[in-house]
């Protein structure tokens, strides 16, 4: 099996169906089989093979989905990369992975030219106009001379994705998925979503990340689904096709579901033909929940993280009301454990680390055998996520284990706190830090954001949470901002939120 066979299967059962829908085109299932058979012959033409690498900088496109599938066909890597980036962040990754080829939008060619001459051997591929030493697109679709050759050897243990981690908690690192485990992460959206081919998928999340590429999307294309896809994310572009596409799955997370509830057609809009809302990434405030509830629609919670493809515990659409604020079971194809700090399976409602073990959990880290070590031990992943599981067996995260806060030797999970901070209608969004200190070895620290025009002081904080946490989990202090810095995908970036404490403690 090769993941690039999908495409091919469904051009020949329905070539006339509209496998993507982007904003001005159609592409059929034929014309797509085209385009990634056209791509990939392109791609053998300019030496690329099985083991090769070739990297993808630019907004959401059938361009950059039908790279994906041609580099399954010739065995190759795919590499897409954050737009939301810096240019010394790119040439970071691009020197770690070389591509053989980088296909970069126009936008982006100013940016990667200030850096080309450090990437040896890769040629540059522009969308727009090139400038001198780039190739355009067109001449290299030119380059494709009758069908792509087939690799045998190209299946599903060959590494297809190289996804880079947000670098959130320190260097980006490579993360290493087979085309099995896009494979098994498919069957496991399949389930989760119960996907037909009459669904219709709306994609607005970056495709450069798993949850974007992974969570709908590719399995939708294994199901023979249409695919809505945006560019990028843009509120007014997201009701217009909620209410106008025929929609019937989607994923926003709880990011864009703020920014959807703040605009002002959230409160006439029609999703009546969505059949649940899949959100994830970070925590999911209640507020957020219940008010997609009052739409009529469930809003189902997906956990997983780059490592997994991200598929590995969902909550079904049964299930949206009973366990609000859950991430539901493992998936299908999937098992878990909550382990202690000695790697023992803990009881129901005791807290530990969740492990993920399954075909979708990635081979390991590029280049980095100390760091893959580190998180896997037989084919078992280390989350590094806290939680803990009910006794019907559904999951609840907790927090990071890094986050953890030691005061005064117990143990405090940031997420309890902050998600209590967040029922407030007027606190926007929080997040819970520890600060060293020399009494306690630790304090918590609440970085809160208020709502525009609010009088929310540190104090009325702290209030807030009195008599529903134990006392030693109280922030001592409470630092109010404008904003919270965050990834592509809506996750607070705990290392810029100590910074800010940090500056805060120590002003210039």
């Amino acid at each position: 099996m090769n993941v690039a066979d999908w495409i091919d299967r469904h051009a020949g059962l329905t070539p006339d169906k509209t496998a993507i829908r982007f904003p001005g085109r159609d592409v059929s299932y034929a014309q797509f089989a085209e385009l990634v058979d056209r791509v990939a012959a392109a791609l053998a033409a300019s030496g690329v093979k099985r083991g090769g690498c070739v990297a993808f900088l630019g907004f959401n496109s059938p361009e950059m989905l039908a790279l994906l599938f041609a580099a399954a066909r010739v065995g190759a890597l795919f590499m897409p990369l954050n737009w939301r980036l810096a240019g010394p962040e790119h040439r970071q990754m691009l020197e770690d992975c070389p591509p053989a080829l980088l296909f970069v939008e126009g936008q982006y060619v100013a940016q990667t030219e200030s850096f080309r001459s450090a990437l040896g051997g890769t040629t540059p591929v522009s969308f727009g106009l090139a400038a001198d030493g780039w190739t355009s697109w067109s001449e290299f679709c030119s380059r494709a001379k009758g069908p792509a050759p087939r690799d045998p050897q190209a299946g599903e243990d060959t590494p297809l994705l190289i996804c880079y981690t947000s670098g959130s908690t320190g260097k980006p690192k490579g993360v290493l998925l087979t085309q099995r485990a896009l494979i098994c992460n498919a069957a496991n959206s399949a389930d989760m979503h119960d996907l037909t081919t009459s669904d219709v998928i709306l994609t607005t999340l970056p495709l450069f990340h798993v949850g974007g590429l992974n969570n709908q999307t590719t399995p939708a294309l294994q199901a023979g689904c249409t695919v809505v896809l945006h560019p990028k994310f843009e509120v007014d572009a997201t009701f217009d096709a909620l209410e106008r596409e025929g929609v019937t799955l989607t994923v926003l997370v709880p990011a864009q579901l703020d920014m959807m509830m703040a605009h002002r057609r959230w409160a006439g809009a029609d999703f009546s033909g969505l059949r649940m809302i899949t959100t994830g990434s970070t925590i999911v405030p209640r507020h957020v929940i219940d008010a997609v509830h009052a739409k009529g629609t469930p809003l189902v919670q997906v956990y997983g993280s780059t490592e997994t493809c991200p598929i590995a515990v969902y909550l079904k659409a049964a299930d949206a009301h009973r366990k609000a604020g859950s991430t539901g079971k493992p998936a299908l194809h999937c098992r878990l454990r909550i382990v202690d700090g000695q790697g023992a399976d803990v009881k129901p409602g005791v807290t530990g680390e969740i492990l993920v073990q399954g075909d979708n959990v990635m081979t390991g880290y590029w280049n980095a055998p100390e760091a893959t070590k580190a998180v896997l031990n037989d084919g078992w992943f280390r989350t590094g996520d806290m939680g803990h599981q009910d006794d019907e067996g559904y999951l609840w995260v907790d927090g990071r284990c890094k986050e953890m806060i030691i005061s005064g030797g117990e143990n405090i999970y940031p997420a309890e706190i902050e998600n209590l901070l967040i029922e407030c209608p007027d606190i926007v969004e929080a997040s819970v830090i520890g600060r060293p200190d020399d009494r306690w070895g630790e304090i918590v620290v609440a970085v809160v954001v208020p709502r525009a025009n609010s009088p929310l002081t540190g104090e009325q904080v702290v209030k807030l949470l009195e008599g529903r946490i134990a006392r030693f989990k109280l922030p001592k202090e409470v630092v109010l901002v404008n904003q919270l810095p965050r990834t592509a995908l809506g996750k607070i970036r705990k290392e810029d939120v100590r910074q800010m404490v940090a500056r805060a403690a120590c002003p210039h």
